[in-house]
C-alpha cells in the first residue's frame, strides 16, 4: 500500500448544515455546489467528504447507533501560536463548539479542540519542532 490518505468522509446526521459549516464557516472550497447527497471539499494532499450518515454506515455494513467518543480526531497544523487562537475563534464563531481552549502542550507546541457541529473532534495546533506542509 502506498502511504497516503485520499479521502477523509464524515458521516453527517445534517447535511446542509454540516456543508455550511465546512463551506461558509471555515472557508473550506468545495468541489461542487451540488451537495444533495454528498460534498467533497479540496485540501492539500486529501478531499474531505461529508456523506449522510446513516447511508454512509449502510455501505459500510456497520450499525448507525454508534456514539459516544470514536477515537479519532482530525488535525490541522499552522504556522504560528497566534493561528491557533484565531482559527479556534473562527470554528467557534461558525457553529463549532470550543471542547478545549488552547494551551501550551506537554510536547512543546500550543493547541486547543472544537468539535464540529456533527460532534467531529478537530484539533488546531503549533508544533514548533515539526511542521506538516
Amino acid at each position: 500500500m502506498e502511504p497516503r490518505i485520499s479521502i477523509i468522509t464524515l458521516g453527517v446526521s445534517d447535511l446542509p448544515r454540516a456543508v455550511e459549516f465546512y463551506r461558509d464557516g471555515l472557508g473550506l472550497p468545495l468541489l461542487d455546489e451540488n451537495t444533495e447527497s454528498i460534498a467533497f471539499f479540496k485540501n492539500r494532499g486529501t478531499w474531505l467528504s461529508l456523506y449522510p450518515r446513516d447511508a454512509l454506515a449502510a455501505d459500510a455494513g456497520i450499525d448507525t447507533e454508534g456514539s459516544g467518543f470514536s477515537g479519532v480526531t482530525l488535525a490541522h497544523n499552522v504556522r504560528t501560536r497566534e493561528e491557533v487562537d484565531a482559527l479556534l475563534n473562527v470554528a467557534v464563531n461558525a457553529g463549532a463548539t470550543l471542547v478545549k481552549p488552547a494551551e501550551d502542550a506537554f510536547w512543546g507546541g500550543y493547541s486547543g479542540y472544537f468539535a464540529d457541529p456533527e460532534g467531529y473532534l478537530w484539533e488546531i495546533a503549533w508544533n514548533p519542532h515539526f511542521w506538516i506542509e
